[in-house]
């Protein structure tokens, strides 16, 4: 049996004023009921169908005013890291000084040439069009190709979810057997299943790595600056400084940023315009013949004279580039045109008139390469640009703090992270959001980074392999993209690859040469990270195919009236369980410990959908557990990875209400079966024809064209059925008075007896440490103490 519920706004006020039938409009929500035309799905029954495709958030056509205002707004949240590069890039590329003069062309060319291929190019024009329904990002991506492709490693798809507003997708045409070939292979590989899984956490270990290594390297770089004022200052001092203001920064993380768009872009807006300004004087004043390294030819001269040197020196030019991963990430705030706009016309000739006037400043004074940045400024404006540089670094560790948070809940809503604590600090923007336990870990590794490297040069060492990986998994992944969804030319495909593949890996190359200078620092994040995230989700997956395994089975249900000891205590009963299809076998356990069943059972599995967001009336999918005389259902909760889990007691009255309103489609779906001749049932064979329409493949009530040519008998009948569906949603009213409990499982993993010692070892030990460190699952759904009711029970995977 399966439905789902379509909720219309609909309250449990409508009531039945007559027995006219057309005064059951009410109680139907503007729907009549037709025997003919009730239409449902059943995901035990059947695959799931192709549905239309829809226009994405993301690229939605936006007014022009409402495009200009999102792209200011853009300006404090996307810009801050890759705005503040300039303060670090040529003292961390020319470490060991200026040889030639025209070795600042070439690096001048280099670092042109690479913010116009990656940032402008690749991801304004490419990237950002890969987007899950307007979100970004290594998870967004992921989710993307898994609804395409079975990839996923939990077996939980279902039919129903295909037909969500926020899942549509066109597949692959018959036509394009490239695309149908590579989409069976994924799906029939459990290697490649694996190893696309491994690259998205191996994603998310670097941008975290970001997160950390973002705010040590622009608040000392920022910081150091007084070294221009201060010359007695130490690099100890400038350190314990910067210490200082990163505890500040974290300190302050759980206030949240909703306003962040508004307050930080002015402040981003001034240091844009700071560096644009301070560049053009420096043309002005030491001579404009660096724009000379628009030419190519100067890049080679560069590598030709440098050899070794040169090919090394990438791993500082990369760092032109750092922060570009947030364009994408952060889309979900903004739209596509607004990005596209904020960088060609505000980051692109800011950054590039910074690092021209550093570059004309340097064939004068090239021996004050390791300050080039405030070495430039004029007297006048020093202090002034000090204090917006400390600001906009401020904004900029902000930003990939949040983002790194954001990162974490995605995990731990797609089973890929321990249970943290997540506080959604914004209403208005549903990716700010804060982990305390994470914080403080952050803060910790900041301090200790910070401490310990005390030069941007080490750390920048260390930054650049963050950058250059994140952006090499993003490209591999929209390549995928670009074959099994877009189905683009293989041509263009190749050229994509090729450009960008070979730009990147010449950049990781370079900054994994230093890998023992600091390099090792986001290697080890990263390795640690996919540790917790791979051991965690390894467990996840067993201890859903245990559950799936070991269902209770229907004739376990069915002689639970006759077991003499059962009581049935008044109320609702909610068991949760991950498991979104049958029984789970928890439920026998809380039978045999505790002989009683509530008079209303209802088996309750939260499930994370590979969407952005699923909206709230069809967030729940009912079905009834047979013999109906029990009152027992099964409901799967379905979000999308940045919605946010209600409350417990908005949970509740979200969930009664849409149980009531299944009930009430249930009750004319059946009455309208026995009614039909067998030979016109409407099976899960009909049902591939109506997906077109979410609504025929719901369950809800379609009208009827000629309902009042009803004869008298028909309107009788229809008053007794309205009568039966409203005792029906009464006695859960009434039962929701008496009380909800929750009933959850606290069940126990371990190694079955013929495992092998590696095995043991990660379930029995490793597993069970980080289950018992990090929160339980009461915690994480925030069911109220006092109405929770726990049963153990080991499983044995």
């Amino acid at each position: 049996m399966a439905d789902i519920p379509v909720h219309d706004g609909g309250s449990k006020a409508d009531e039945v004023e007559g027995a006219e039938i057309t005064e059951t409009k009410d109680v139907l929500r503007g729907r009549k009921p037709s025997a003919g035309k009730l239409r449902r799905v059943d995901s035990l029954q059947m695959e799931a169908g192709n549905v239309s495709s829809i226009r994405a958030h993301g690229v939605q056509a936006a007014g022009w005013a409402a495009t200009l205002h999102l792209a200011f707004q853009s300006i404090g949240v996307v810009y801050g890291d890759i705005g503040t590069s300039p303060l670090y890039v040529y003292s961390s590329t020319f470490t060991k000084g200026i040889k030639e003069k025209d070795d600042i062309l070439g690096v001048l060319s280099l670092i042109l040439y690479t913010l116009f291929l990656s940032p402008l190019v690749k991801y304004c024009f490419i990237v950002l069009w890969a987007n899950d329904h307007g979100n970004g990002g290594t998870f967004a991506l992921y989710s993307l190709i898994s609804r395409y492709a079975k990839v996923n490693l939990i077996p939980n798809q279902q039919a129903e979810d295909a037909m969500l507003s926020n899942y549509k997708l066109d597949t692959p045409s018959s036509q394009m057997k490239r695309a149908q070939w590579i989409k069976g292979k994924l799906e029939n590989s459990q290697t490649a299943k694996l190893v696309l899984f491994l690259v998205t956490i191996l994603g998310v270990s670097m941008v975290m790595g970001d997160g950390i290594l973002t705010p040590c390297i622009s608040v000392l770089s920022a910081v150091s600056g007084i070294k221009e004022k201060a010359t007695s200052l130490s690099e100890g001092t400038i350190a314990i400084i910067s210490i200082v203001i990163l505890i500040m920064i974290f300190s302050v993380q759980r206030f949240g940023t909703d306003k962040v768009g508004y307050t930080f872009a002015p402040i981003i807006l001034l240091w844009f315009s700071f560096i644009a300004g301070i560049g053009m004087y420096n043309l002005y004043a030491h001579g404009a013949g660096v724009l000379r390294a628009f030419n190519p030819k100067y890049m080679v001269d560069y590598f030709k004279r440098n050899g070794k040197e040169g090919w090394l020196s990438l791993g500082g030019v990369v760092l032109c580039i750092t922060g570009t991963e947030a364009m994408f990430a952060d889309l979900g705030h903004f739209n596509i045109r607004a990005i596209q706009l904020s960088f060609s016309t505000i980051l692109l000739p800011s950054v590039s008139l910074s690092y021209m006037g550093q570059a004309a400043y340097l064939t004068k004074f090239p021996g004050e390469v390791s300050d080039a940045f405030y070495k430039s400024i004029p007297g006048p404006l020093f202090w002034p640009q000090f204090v917006v540089a400390v600001a906009a670094a401020i904004i900029a560790s902000q930003a990939m703090i949040s983002g790194a948070f954001q990162i974490l809940s995605q995990s731990q809503a797609l089973g890929c992270f321990p249970r943290v604590k997540v506080v959604h600090t914004s209403a208005k923007y549903e990716g700010q959001v804060y982990i305390p336990e994470i914080n403080m870990v952050m803060m910790l590794a900041c301090i200790l980074v910070t401490g310990s490297f005390r030069t941007t040069t080490n750390i920048g060492n260390a930054y650049g392999i963050t950058v250059v990986s994140t952006e090499f998994i993003t490209t591999s992944m929209v390549t995928l993209i670009m074959l099994i969804i877009w189905k683009t030319s293989i041509w263009k495909i190749a050229l994509f690859y090729a450009v960008y593949a070979t730009l990147e890996l010449s950049y990781l190359s370079a900054v994994l040469s230093k890998f023992v200078e600091g390099g090792f620092l986001p290697v080890l994040f990263a390795f640690v990270l996919m540790i917790i995230m791979s051991i965690w989700h390894y467990v996840h997956v067993k201890r859903y195919k245990y559950e799936l395994a070991n269902k209770v089975s229907s004739s376990y249900i069915r002689d639970l009236a006759l077991k003499p000891d059962l009581t049935r205590p008044p109320g609702i009963g909610l068991l949760y369980s991950e498991l979104v299809e049958g029984v789970p076998p928890i439920f026998a356990h809380f039978v045999e410990t505790i002989p009683s069943v509530h008079s209303v059972l209802v088996f309750v599995s939260v499930k994370h959908l590979p969407v952005s967001a699923v909206e709230a009336r069809e967030r729940f999918l009912f079905r009834q557990v047979e013999p109906r005389d029990h009152r027992m259902f099964r409901c799967v909760v379905r979000y999308g990875y940045t919605d946010t889990v209600e409350e417990p007691e908005r949970f509740e009255s979200l969930l009664i209400e849409q149980l009531q309103d299944f009930i009430h489609q249930e009750f004319f779906f059946l009455d309208s079966q026995q009614a039909r001749p067998s030979g016109n049932r409407v099976g899960a064979e009909e049902t591939s024809t109506q997906q077109q329409n979410p609504r025929l493949s719901s369950g809800s009530i379609q009208p009827v064209d000629n309902v009042d040519s009803a004869d008298s008998s028909a309107r009788s009948t229809t008053v007794g059925r309205i009568q039966g569906v409203e005792e029906e949603k009464q006695f859960i009213e009434k039962q929701k008075e008496k009380g909800v409990v929750y009933l959850l499982g606290e069940t126990e993993v371990v190694a079955a007896n013929d495992s092998s010692v590696v095995k043991r070892v990660i379930v029995n030990h490793v597993y069970s440490f980080m289950r018992k460190n990090f929160r339980q699952g009461q915690q994480i759904l925030s069911i109220p103490r006092r109405r929770l009711l726990k049963v153990g029970m080991t499983y044995e995977i």
